[in-house]
């Protein structure tokens, strides 16, 4: 009978922490240059893989029937972002694990000195294709766990990604974050505490996430929810807190004041290779990547946007609160507030 082939052993703390203090060499210079210049994209999503293998019953993002990406456009297109000077590439979707050739993929993106990142439900991890992450150069990593036990809300919950969160921290060299979530119909709030004090015990970092309500308007939490919000925020690093702030407002249902740079220094690139605001305004400015320009970004920086009050999309505030202090916004813009639940907690991790 063929051997097996051996299973791949975890990285050595030496390793780990070597790898660790060269992201955190490559975030500072992304700071820095986010910092000098608002002329070049700081973050952007992209998604080679609509299809997902679940079927979460508030998202939105996904559907059962599409076919990958071809490698070549995914090329171009990670290509374009390096020519604009984009400083992040997290790749979501859907489900990027199903792409075949997501490895390639991660690899472009740090040919271009790119941090990369990926957003996934985590269900198709397995060590030898975590070691393959490793070895592609991924930076960044963030599942989503919804509740304790499956429901019909959301089947990713900690009972079938346990096992999947031990393979990470035994084999990961890259930064693992889970965000749990309250609102919108998850049924018990104090999963989140359970799955955010999991992640710490496994080394990982843990925030929060609020979900719009079945109707798809900002409304605040109810008193249990509040309580567990404040209990995970104090879970969370003190330099990831202060980009999270506006949260505080989202969790009692009021509006925030502030310069949404959605379009400019955060773009969300999706399957047909245009431009949106974010994944709740699909459809704004929609320009295919190829012809986005510097003209494009400068515009968009000092654009308006009409939903930013209720607007709940973790890292386009995250990302706009670096220039919370340059220009006012003096072009009105048309879209109006999504209709569709949201969750908060997208990735943009800053160690």
């Amino acid at each position: 009978m063929p051997e097996r082939p051996a299973s791949p052993q975890p990285p050595s703390r030496v390793k780990r922490d070597s790898v660790a203090a060269k992201r955190r060499v490559r975030e500072l210079w992304m700071i820095g240059k986010a910092l000098a210049s608002s002329d070049h994209p700081v973050m952007a999503h992209i998604v080679p893989m609509r299809r997902c293998n679940l079927s979460c019953a508030y998202c939105n993002e996904y559907d059962e029937v599409s076919k990958p990406v071809s490698i070549q456009t995914m090329y171009r297109r990670i290509d374009r972002l390096g020519e604009l000077g984009t400083t992040i590439v997290t790749i979501s979707g859907g489900e990027p694990l199903l792409h075949p050739d997501l490895d390639l993929i991660i690899g472009r993106v740090r040919q271009h000195g790119i941090l990369a990142g990926m957003i996934t439900n985590g269900y198709l991890l397995t060590a030898e294709r975590i070691h393959r992450l490793n070895r592609a150069g991924l930076d960044h990593l963030q599942i989503s766990i919804d509740n304790v036990m499956p429901d019909e809300i959301s089947k990713k919950s900690l009972k079938v990604l346990d096992k999947k969160l031990q393979l990470l921290s035994q084999h990961a060299l890259f930064h693992v974050n889970i965000n749990s979530v309250v609102g919108g119909g998850i049924h018990n709030p104090q999963d989140a505490v359970v799955v955010g004090k999991r992640a710490l015990e496994l080394g990982f970092t843990s925030t929060i996430g609020i979900i719009h309500d079945g109707d798809g308007q900002l409304k605040p939490l109810r008193p249990e929810e509040r309580e567990v919000y404040r209990l995970m925020k104090s879970f969370e690093k003190k330099n990831y807190s202060r980009f999270n702030h506006f949260q505080d407002a989202i969790a009692d249902g009021k509006p925030n004041s502030w310069r949404c740079r959605a379009g400019s220094r955060y773009l969300y690139i999706c399957e047909d290779g245009l431009v949106h605001y974010c994944s709740q305004q699909r459809g704004y400015p929609a320009k295919p990547l190829e012809q986005y320009t510097l003209d494009d970004i400068r515009r968009e920086f000092v654009t308006e946007k009409s939903c930013a009050p209720h607007c709940t999309v973790s890292c386009v505030h995250q990302i706009s609160y670096i220039d919370h202090w340059r220009a006012p916004q003096t072009i009105a813009s048309a879209p109006a507030p999504a209709t569709v639940d949201v969750e908060v907690g997208e990735l943009v991790r800053i160690e």
